[in-house]
């Protein structure tokens, strides 16, 4: 027991370190842009991906891989937070976590064997695709600092690692194009012009919604089209890290930790 503890959580601290770090540091503008496409709170789409990130860290199935909110799941929610509010989405949010905890059990992620190599090529590109457009419209309409800005931070993480890799470009190109920004006084759109960073842990309630069968008949279509999504999102990307680190992962403990994670 003691070894694989070992083996899962301190083989590579200084690599889990750094990651984690240059994913935090990506997530808080990608949680709030997401929050705003589900039209919530920015808040939420924080708490929400702080929660899942840290419950799937324990009581998920593949080392090196990271989960928090995506824009993919986002789009699923608009219609429910639309026609029915918040706690709603909340409810259903819980549903789609039971489901996935089943879809576990019942060990469903093996047909995750049967999807095509051209299949996950395929998702990997939409996935780049869909984060470039997410951008473009942060490239509309500002001054020419943000493109001066943009230039130089692709020029660090594509050039930097032909010099060293001890530290991760990405990380880099943060630090070193904020603190530049500070100390120039630019003024930029920030992370901040997206909504109010939370200040305070969130608390644990339950979704103020009626028990009935109507209120099952409103969110359970959009929980189990959330579990689907999310789950084939996270087996995908787990076939891709094994392929990388050429191990494997435990696919139906980590569709249990990924229900674990939406319900926390």
């Amino acid at each position: 027991m003691l070894p694989n503890i070992k083996q899962d959580w301190f083989s590579n601290v200084r690599g889990d370190v750094l990651a984690g770090i240059v994913v935090a540091l990506a997530l808080i503008p990608e949680a709030i842009a997401f929050s705003i496409i589900a039209e919530v709170d920015p808040k939420v789409g924080l708490y929400a991906s702080f929660c899942i990130a840290v419950v799937t860290a324990f009581t998920g199935g593949r080392p090196g891989m990271i989960s928090a909110a995506t824009g993919a799941m986002a789009l699923l929610m608009v219609t429910l937070v639309k026609e029915h509010g918040l706690q709603y989405l909340l409810a259903a949010t819980v549903l789609t976590g039971v489901l996935q905890i089943l879809f576990g059990v019942f060990k469903l992620a093996t047909v995750m064997r049967f999807v095509s190599r051209s299949v996950v090529t395929g998702f990997v590109n939409a996935l780049a695709i869909l984060i470039f457009m997410a951008q473009i419209p942060e490239l509309v309409g500002v001054t020419w600092h943000v493109y001066a800005m943009v230039a130089g931070g692709l020029a660090i993480i594509y050039l930097l690692p032909l010099v060293t890799q001890v530290v991760p470009s990405p990380l880099v190109c943060i630090v070193v194009l904020t603190g530049l920004a500070m100390y120039l006084g630019i003024e930029m759109p920030t992370v901040g012009d997206k909504g109010d960073l939370p200040d305070s842990l969130p608390v644990f309630l339950l979704p103020d919604i009626p028990l009935s069968l109507e209120t099952l008949q409103i969110i359970f279509p959009v929980s189990l089209t959330m579990a689907v999504v999310g789950l084939l999102e996270s087996m995908m990307t787990a076939t891709i890290v094994d392929d990388l680190t050429d191990t494997e992962s435990d696919k139906h403990r980590e569709c249990r930790g990924q229900g674990v994670a939406n319900i926390a």
